[in-house]
């Protein structure tokens, strides 16, 4: 009879140690985001900077982050792990047509695009892709102030910021400008020289694309971006309207 309740405890006692490892293994699993800053033309010294700030970004906000140079990891297998992917300062063309392939059936699947500054001046032989950034680079001035015009404040990037922002950077225009992005903010060009893209000088927008969803900011040229408090909540804003 001791036996046998020894036996029970036992098995009684093995029951919940497996169910209390099932219980665990299951917990929801955090996003990821892919952080890729290959360059092909003009490295951004801020890199190594944004690299940090958005790994910190995820530790403090519940996503996971990879970082790498390498387009090789742009295939259908690979990036099945993550949610979203953020091109950070990218330049010229950094992938190869089957990389291409990829990405697109990836952002068709619903995943998530994030632009930061030089991801404009990236791929401009990819249709495509220009209508997912949502326009080309062109141009810009020497880094300088200038005043952000907050235009939607119902987006989690901008529902923070001040109407009018005033910052330092390196403010780009642009050509090829889908119309269908929503741009969240413009520069007003009359507080900074060398603006090329008159009244309605968008510098951040998002939309929905081909099935996914982008963001894109221009900021960011700078390290000293990548420590204002601003400017990383409107960057955590957008990563998290694109995992969302």
């Amino acid at each position: 009879m001791k036996q046998l309740y020894l036996l029970l405890f036992l098995s009684i006692f093995l029951f919940a140690n497996c169910s209390s490892e099932n219980s665990h293994n299951s917990s929801p699993k955090l996003p990821s985001v892919l952080v890729f800053y290959k360059t092909a033309g003009f490295y951004h010294t801020s890199i190594p900077a944004g690299l940090a700030a958005i790994q910190k970004l995820g530790r403090e906000n519940g996503f996971g982050v990879d970082t790498t140079k390498n387009a090789e990891i742009f295939t259908s297998d690979s990036l099945k792990k993550y949610k979203a992917v953020v091109f950070l300062s990218t330049t010229q063309d950094v992938m190869n047509d089957a990389q291409q392939s990829a990405f697109e059936q990836f952002i068709k699947g619903g995943g998530g695009f994030v632009g930061v500054h030089a991801a404009t001046d990236t791929e401009y032989q990819w249709p495509w892709y220009n209508q997912l950034v949502g326009a080309y680079f062109e141009s810009h001035p020497q880094i300088q102030n200038a005043t952000v015009q907050v235009l939607d404040k119902s987006h989690l990037s901008t529902s923070f910021l001040p109407d009018r922002w005033e910052r330092k950077d390196e403010w780009y225009n642009f050509k090829n400008i889908n119309p269908n992005i929503k741009v969240l903010a413009t520069l007003d060009e009359t507080t900074y020289q060398g603006g090329k893209n008159g009244a309605s000088h968008p510098i951040a927008w998002y939309h929905t694309f081909d099935g996914g969803k982008a963001f894109y900011t221009a900021g960011g040229h700078t390290d000293e971006s990548f420590q204002e408090p601003l400017f990383l909540r409107h960057l955590l804003g957008g990563i998290q309207y694109v995992l969302k």
